[in-house]
């Protein structure tokens, strides 16, 4: 079976500390993110880039079991946005949001255009992931070496529902210790069952790559505490502010774009979704049944969904 490559690119922006990833401090004014690369093509630096971007507490392995089914036809780049995962922490916790995670994801795409030059430009977001990929594709001015040619938003649109914020909120940075990769793994399955049914081996791999080891033993959650700073920063007001600039980036993006959406997602609401599908890209709508937010992308109708948009023929997507 087929397994990733792990991988650095060094980017511009607020001091790193690495300290809790394991990695050793960069310089002052830059940060290590690392990104997972699934390539069965035989091609290391095939021209099809495939890009999936997690949500805001989880990490690149997510995108495991979509990444295989892509891995033949592409070169599926899956990074841990810095805070997460194998990446370094910020020292500025401040810079824990969307401006600064664009900004990596562009030293992401040079360095793979550096590497072969990329022909074909895909994007797949979940929640967060979804709202960095509309400030990549939503800003035709950026420097990318081909436009987002067809772009995936998970779950998540310009309006995002001041409850699941204020229920994310309550768990977001709550770190607590664990014995064991199971109480670690059943822990976080009861603050996820929105994510809909899972297996109990779905759920464990899911949660593998979700926890690191603590120097005094036992286990802990993968992430930095402090991205839930400016996370907590927010207000219901200034949330209603942004949803103005959200809906101007959504306006501006050309790519071709495939909304999914929960059934009982709370926080995308199935008003904001169908007004996905009236403007902008006019995203094309699929929802899941028994499912909140967000799909996890393992349930093999959400795999086809994925795949199935991504790789279509052009004249098979018109209309």
């Amino acid at each position: 079976m087929i397994e990733p490559t792990l991988n650095y690119v060094l980017c511009p922006g607020p001091a790193a500390t690495g300290v809790s990833s394991g990695n050793a401090s960069v310089a002052e004014s830059r940060h290590r993110m690392a990104y997972w690369e699934w390539n069965a093509t035989g091609n290391p630096a095939h021209p099809h880039v495939v890009l999936c971007v997690h949500g805001l507490s989880r990490q690149g392995r997510d995108f495991d079991t979509l990444a295989r089914a892509l891995s033949a036809h592409a070169r599926v780049i899956c990074p841990d946005v810095v805070g997460r995962g194998q990446s370094d922490w910020l020292a500025d916790p401040m810079g824990y949001q969307i401006p600064q995670y664009a900004a990596d994801m562009l030293a992401l795409v040079a360095q793979l255009q550096g590497q072969g030059p990329i022909a074909t430009l895909d994007w797949v977001g979940t929640s967060m992931g979804g709202l960095i990929g509309m400030g990549v594709a939503g800003q035709p001015g950026l420097p990318l070496p081909v436009p987002v040619r067809r772009l995936v938003l998970n779950d998540v649109g310009p309006v995002i529902q001041w409850e699941a914020l204020q229920r994310i909120g309550l768990y977001l940075g709550q770190l607590a210790r664990f014995e064991s990769l199971q109480q670690a793994a059943d822990a976080m399955w009861a603050i996820s069952t929105s994510f809909g049914p899972h297996t109990p081996q779905q759920w464990l791999e899911l949660s593998r790559h979700m926890v690191r080891t603590l120097p005094e033993g036992g286990i802990t959650l993968h992430y930095d505490p402090a991205i839930a700073v400016p996370f907590r920063a927010l207000t219901q007001e200034s949330a209603a502010a942004g949803e103005a600039m959200l809906w101007q980036l959504y306006d501006h993006i050309a790519a071709r774009t495939l909304l999914l959406r929960g059934a009982q997602s709370d926080l995308l609401s199935r008003e904001t979704a169908q007004a996905m599908a009236q403007r902008g890209p006019r995203a094309r709508l699929v929802e899941f049944e028994g499912v909140g937010h967000a799909p996890t992308l393992v349930a093999a109708d959400q795999v086809a969904a994925v795949t199935g948009f991504l790789l279509a023929a052009e004249g098979a997507l018109a209309g």
